[in-house]
């Protein structure tokens, strides 16, 4: 790859003197290199700050290599660390969850309430037959109750299985059918942009197309009119009234191997993948790399704004900031509903002091100008964070200046649902480049790398790999261990290496910068392009508020750039200005990263965690079906 595609190595952003020196984590190399230097004890030490019901008798058993097991012979249970130890000590009385609901309810949970809550709901569970090893599948919206009923799972040693609200009845049938989930837990809807979204409805179809399930448990959220079979449905609430709803239930003991859950991600062949994380290794690694990466601290308010459906929701909403005694915040609705401040308005009335979300989030808000955060004070915030995508400068200094005040320092982290946590990420002390994830988490040995195994030089794309095993990995897929092998495994099966499946490079200071899934590289006229950096490209123009680029068949140059442009409030589209982007892109990127064709469009086809549905567009591109749309944001 020619230099000219290299990614900036010149901007840098320095964290003011007082972030370092209250910062977790003041020493990386030292503490990079101890890590390197000894693993074992290194994650050792790490899971020394939880509790245990027994000590471990191994660390990291890597005999049936890839199928690694952390703390072996550890007795644990991640509601002890998240909930039953804080109880005993003065956090009983702090806030554990903060939630507002999008038509403005608002729920504060202490730790001790939460605590009650949630062995209520094991009990319940416990009363409708389900045991250690089972697995309840739970499709709900953003709300309290969707935290409650993972923790229930986890405390009484059942398998949860959380399928985001945005799903299809076919779509969690195949879920439902695939983890053969007796019981299910949903609501009777969740408010979106001032609507009702369905819930309840999708279930009855699903549970239709898959009669594996024997219960229903409904949360009454929008007090719509729904069905309830007799017999199988029962009301939430009723149930939480019910003597066998007792505030006193016992933590199932459980191995650090016993699984915590399944969680569905989509697949290269159409059949979503159960990615499967266990009890030890899991909570080990998510309070670690929360507690450095974002420094958290008892004062501060944290607000993931994810969704509980995916694995950011897992780790960072509901475990790790409960494992760590934080207090968390967590928003049912639209981030721009009614108006697009109602982020802002949030994060000064709650007082948030680290926020944590999506580039495309950030992009969403960033084309409604800088006047909406400005009404607000947001002195609050001492960190931001990135998750989900590569950010693009533009965004990042936006995020940066607009909302940080240039006082934050923007943590982009990189990792997968099936790492448990974050992977390649900076923390606070860290000089920042925008755009790049900058360099691994203490304990993962990443490398960049080509066909063959070998390390490739700075400006150069290959292949993202991790070395060796870490804690908070996937332990299999659900009900198919070839699957697991041969996908993250197989390419590099001699050296024992995982491939992650995107591509990356480093610069010229060893920074990685994250070009995006290896199969969203375009390759224009022989040359691997990044999706990430023409969208950049594009998104640094003035008039572009966001982008998403594709490649389709080209006879001459194999593919040519596809490219999708919303346009900021008040510019207006023309052939001028697409001739205009076109020299832009030339100009920033490169004479090969110039779109083919360039079409302005209201809205991108995403998921609700705001990812763009790529191969959507190639469809609509070329005139093809577009496939399931059933995780589109509506």
């Amino acid at each position: 790859m020619s230099d000219e595609f290299s990614p900036p190595t010149s901007e840098w952003y320095y964290p003011a003197n007082g972030v370092v020196e209250n910062a977790h984590v003041k020493d990386y190399k030292a503490i990079y290199k101890e890590s390197m230097d000894d693993l074992e004890a290194f994650w050792a030490k790490r899971a020394e700050t939880l509790d245990w019901y027994e000590p471990w008798d191994t660390v990291l058993d890597d005999s049936n290599a890839p199928f690694f097991k952390w703390f072996s012979g550890g007795k644990t249970n991640v509601t002890l660390n998240a909930l039953d130890r804080h109880v005993k000590t003065w956090r009983r009385n702090k806030i554990a969850m903060i939630w507002e609901g999008e038509p403005g309810d608002k729920v504060s949970l202490s730790y001790w309430r939460l605590w009650q809550e949630v062995n209520k709901f094991g009990n319940v569970l416990r009363s409708m037959g389900v045991k250690k090893g089972d697995t309840v599948t739970i499709y709900m919206g953003r709300i309290p109750e969707l935290a409650i009923a993972m923790l229930a799972c986890a405390k009484i040693g059942a398998v949860h299985s959380v399928v985001y609200g945005g799903f299809s009845d076919q779509a969690l049938a195949d879920r439902i059918e695939d983890a053969q989930s007796r019981v299910l837990v949903t609501a009777d809807g969740a408010w979106l942009r001032g609507n009702i979204v369905h819930l309840k409805d999708v279930v009855d179809e699903a549970v239709h197309r898959s009669p594996v399930v024997e219960t229903i448990i409904v949360v009454r959220r929008t007090g719509h009119d729904i069905r309830m079979e007799q017999g199988r449905d029962y009301w939430y609430h009723d149930l939480m009234n019910l003597p066998i709803a007792s505030p006193i239930c016992e933590t199932e003991v459980m191995d650090a191997e016993d699984p915590l859950f399944i969680l569905y991600t989509s697949g290269t062949t159409g059949k979503p993948k159960g990615v499967l994380h266990t009890q030890g290794g899991y909570q080990v690694y998510i309070s670690t790399t929360l507690e450095w990466v974002f420094d958290i601290k008892d004062e501060d308010r944290w607000w993931c704004a994810a969704d509980p459906g995916w694995i950011t929701g897992h780790s960072y909403i509901v475990y790790a900031p409960l494992i760590l005694g934080a207090t968390g915040f967590m928003y049912e609705g639209a981030p721009n509903f009614p108006y697009p401040n109602r982020w802002w308005k949030m994060i000064e009335e709650y007082g948030i002091t680290i926020l944590y979300t999506a580039p495309t989030a950030i992009r969403g808000l960033m084309r409604f100008g800088d006047a909406w955060p400005k009404r607000h004070n947001l002195s609050s915030l001492r960190l931001l964070g990135t998750v989900g995508e590569p950010i693009n400068p533009e965004a990042w200094r936006w995020y940066h200046t607009v909302i940080g005040k240039e006082q934050c320092p923007i943590m982009d982290t990189w990792w997968q649902t099936e790492t448990g946590g974050f992977m390649i990420t900076p923390v606070p002390s860290f000089g920042l480049k925008p755009g790049s994830a900058t360099r691994p988490f203490p304990g993962i040995d990443a490398d960049i790398v080509d066909e063959d195994g070998n390390t490739v030089p700075p400006g150069e794309d290959g292949f993202l790999v991790i070395k060796r095993p870490w804690p908070g990995m996937l332990r299999t897929v659900y009900g198919d261990p070839e699957r697991y092998k041969e996908q993250y495994w197989s390419k590099y099966q001699k050296q024992g290496w995982y491939l992650a499946g995107d591509s990356a490079r480093f610069d010229d200071d060893n920074y990685i910068w994250v070009i995006g899934r290896i199969d969203d590289v375009l390759k224009v006229s022989g040359y691997r392009l990044g999706t990430a950096e023409v969208e950049s490209g594009l998104v640094s123009h003035p008039a572009v508020a966001e982008s998403a680029v594709i490649g389709i068949p080209d006879e001459v140059k194999g593919n040519v750039i596809y490219a999708y442009c919303i346009l900021v409030a008040g510019a207006e589209p023309s052939e001028d200005l697409k001739d205009e982007l076109k020299n832009h892109v030339r100009h920033e990127v490169g004479p090969i990263a110039v779109p083919a064709k360039i079409e302005f469009v209201e809205t991108l086809p995403k998921t609700r965690s705001g990812k763009i549905m790529r191969r959507v567009l190639k469809a609509r591109a070329q005139g093809l079906p577009e496939g399931d749309l059933s995780t589109l944001e509506r």
